[in-house]
């Protein structure tokens, strides 16, 4: 069993260098037009591959994503719909505000009005959270997940199955101001290296410790049996 887990262990961590190699290398490539992207599938996984979309914000149907932290800071994360040319909308998660800001539409992290170009990640949609049910029919507008089918159920327009986390956009937000985008994920090999030494050991601990039991048995038994 604890072989078995150290493998395992060792499996998990090749996964990690994997999706870690996956990612540096779509930081590297140009960002993807977003359209033509899920239209063609592109080469490889989509997930945080960099993608550029245009078009205008509703923030008059933007959501709370609930329960986010930034530098260790409690928080909610803003979610905006983005109105592409052809009428769709993306929903990108425009970062972090502060808990108290949990009333949307949010005047004080308001996005640029107009037209606008946004960069950053591609995300599937995460469902199985739980949301608001509105008051007396009304829209929801706190989410725990980032449930696509969910929120795009209550917007007059058709919504596509993966959203954007962003990095940047033009116009920008003012300096200094809300919301904050969320920084790329820290590439890091994981602790699975580590428990997979530990499970080995554990390993190694039993074999050697049944060994030195056994050795034991048989010497206690001739001791007892005595000379013949």
């Amino acid at each position: 069993m604890c072989i078995r887990l150290g493998f395992w262990q060792l499996d998990r961590l090749e996964g990690r260098r994997y999706y870690n190699d996956l990612f540096r290398r779509g930081m590297q490539a140009e960002p993807m037009d977003l359209e033509r992207l899920l239209s063609t599938g592109g080469d490889g996984p989509l997930f945080d591959r960099r993608v550029v979309a245009e078009g205008r914000y509703d923030q008059a149907h933007e959501v709370i994503l609930y329960g986010r932290t930034l530098n260790d800071r409690p928080g909610n994360d803003v979610l905006t719909p983005l109105i592409l040319a052809d009428g769709r909308a993306v929903i990108v998660d425009r970062g972090w505000v502060p808990f108290e800001m949990d009333d949307p539409p949010l005047t004080d992290a308001a996005p640029p009005t107009g037209g606008v170009r946004v960069e950053g990640f591609l995300a599937p949609s995460e469902p199985g959270g739980s949301h608001d049910a509105g008051v007396n029919g009304a829209a929801a507008s706190t989410y725990t997940t980032v449930d696509l089918r969910s929120i795009g159920a209550q917007l007059p327009y058709d919504v596509l199955p993966w959203y954007v986390k962003l990095q940047t956009q033009t116009p920008a937000q003012p300096e200094g101001g809300l919301p904050i985008p969320e920084p790329p994920p820290e590439l890091t090999n994981g602790p699975h290296l580590g428990y997979a030494i530990q499970w080995f050991s554990f390993a190694t601990i039993a074999i050697v410790g049944w060994t030195l039991l056994v050795r034991r048995e048989v010497l206690d038994r001739r001791r007892t049996a005595g000379p013949h």
